[in-house]
């Protein structure tokens, strides 16, 4: 094992974001990685992120996360792949935030799908990174087909001098905590049990943007929100909690394609904050979502889904009155 003399973690460095192999310098040589799509960095994700921490401590070496975009199932499935539980730069926060060093960002596409296990790891661990040490999940496949495995990274491991350390799955309740399982739970409305699979509460966070002011118009100004994707994790209208300047927030969030008005193809996130004018363009909100109200859906008129959004706006209050 080359480990450091001293278990001191490595300390005054700034966090960074590296975007593909292109971008590693010299410097970069030299680390305790770990490797995998993370979206949702949840408690699974956080049991291999503190592994990653104690190795990074005992080898004096940075920490380095490796992910990919789009993520191989997105590459794989486009559209039809699974929503997304945040995006990459709520997903390197996120991590960054877990104490990783740094995040190396690698754009998974034709010529990085077609690398065989062994020139992934030749490429990518021992010629981009000099890995002396990898922490990887129970399940971890790679390479062309998957075809690589844990012992496959070990006998590689043997012959080029690091070091390989599996972690076991984290389970709650008899379930392993997956990304897949955390999107059930989301679908279904059960954000007190998606809290205790991630660790936090559920949210979105993102910069609002200018919408087409229909909301103004109608007498309930929305916070607007581009979640960029096809698919979210969460469709319908639920009650929220805004955090916005350090202060919390009461609102009512709608996440959908608007089909009375019939103008998206990705959903788009919309939050109606209670008893608030102030005008919040270009500022980053983080939404947490707290009970869904109803599914979306479409009305024969404009007037009738003012009626039912007011009914929303009342739920939503009756709750925060509760709690």
């Amino acid at each position: 094992m080359k480990a450091a003399s001293d278990s001191k973690p490595v300390t005054g460095k700034k966090h960074q974001f590296i975007r593909g192999l292109h971008n590693l310098r010299p410097g970069h040589r030299g680390c305790v990685a770990t490797i995998g799509s993370f979206d949702g960095v949840h408690l699974g994700h956080r049991a291999i992120l503190q592994q990653l921490r104690e190795k990074s401590a005992i080898y004096g070496l940075p920490s380095v996360v490796i992910i990919f975009e789009p993520q191989p199932q997105e590459f794989f499935s486009g559209e039809q792949a699974p929503a997304r539980l945040m995006r990459l730069r709520e997903k390197v926060e996120a991590l960054v935030s877990e104490g990783v060093d740094r995040v190396l960002c690698l754009q998974f596409n034709p010529s990085l799908r077609s690398l065989s296990a062994r020139q992934f790891i030749d490429r990518v661990l021992i010629e981009g990174l000099d890995v002396r040490c990898l922490v990887v999940g129970d399940d971890f496949r790679f390479g062309h087909d998957r075809s690589g495995n844990d012992q496959l990274l070990r006998q590689v491991g043997e012959q080029q001098g690091f070091d390989v350390i599996d972690t076991h799955t984290l389970q709650y309740g008899r379930e392993r905590i997956s990304s897949t399982r955390i999107r059930q739970v989301l679908e279904v409305g059960d954000f007190a049990l998606a809290e205790t699979l991630l660790g936090r509460p559920y949210h979105i966070t993102g910069r609002v943007v200018y919408g087409q002011q229909l909301g103004q118009q109608l007498g309930i100004p929305t916070a607007n929100v581009q979640l960029y994707r096809y698919r979210a994790p969460l469709s319908g209208v639920y009650v929220v909690e805004v955090l916005l300047e350090g202060k919390r927030l009461p609102g009512v969030a709608n996440v959908g394609v608007r089909p009375t008005v019939g103008d998206l193809i990705k959903p788009v996130l919309e939050v109606h904050l209670l008893d608030f004018d102030q005008l919040i363009y270009g500022q980053r909100i983080h939404v947490e979502f707290k009970k869904k109200i109803r599914e979306e859906q479409t009305f024969d008129s404009l007037e009738a889904m003012v009626t039912k959004i007011h009914s929303d706006i009342a739920l939503a209050r009756q709750y925060f009155a509760e709690v």
